[in-house]
Order: C-alpha cells, then structure tokens, then sequence
C-alpha cells in the first residue's frame, strides 16, 4: 500500500462550495437591485415587469431541460447500435 495522500481539490471541502453560492446569491441579489435602479430603454409592455428578464431566462432554461429530455426519447438509440 502508498502512503500518499489523495489530492485534495478546491471544491472538495464543503466550505468553499458554500462561499461560491453565497456569492452567486450576492450576484443575484445585486442584479435585481440594478434592475430596479437603472433605467432600461423599453420596447415592450411586458418588460415593465419587475425583473422580467431573470423571469424570462429561468422559464427558458426549464423548457430547455424539459425539451431535451423529451428529445432524448426519440433520438436515443439502443446500446449496441453501432456493433450489430
């Protein structure tokens, strides 16, 4: 047997995993705040809606997921289908 120690990496440790997504939220949060701040040059109705595009790209990223699972059922092939 090696006495050698197993490589630790950087997201190994549960604290550093916890720093990152406190600081996505902090990202988050600060997004939403400029949203409400800045002044956005408006082409639509519906984009007067309070944080409209974080809305927007979330209910996009899910119908991305769902749609891809769906597709998944109609262009999967079987295990062996190159070796028949």
């Amino acid at each position: 047997m090696s006495d050698e120690k197993e490589k630790v990496y950087l997201f190994d440790r549960p604290e550093n995993v916890d720093r990152l997504l406190k600081g996505f939220y902090a990202i988050c949060v600060l997004l939403v705040i400029a949203d409400l701040v800045v002044h956005r040059h408006i082409g639509f109705d519906w984009e007067k809606i309070p944080a409209f595009y974080a809305i927007y790209g979330f209910v996009a990223c899910v119908l991305l997921v769902v749609v891809a699972k769906r597709m998944r059922n109609v262009l999967m092939r079987k295990e062996d289908y190159y070796d028949e």
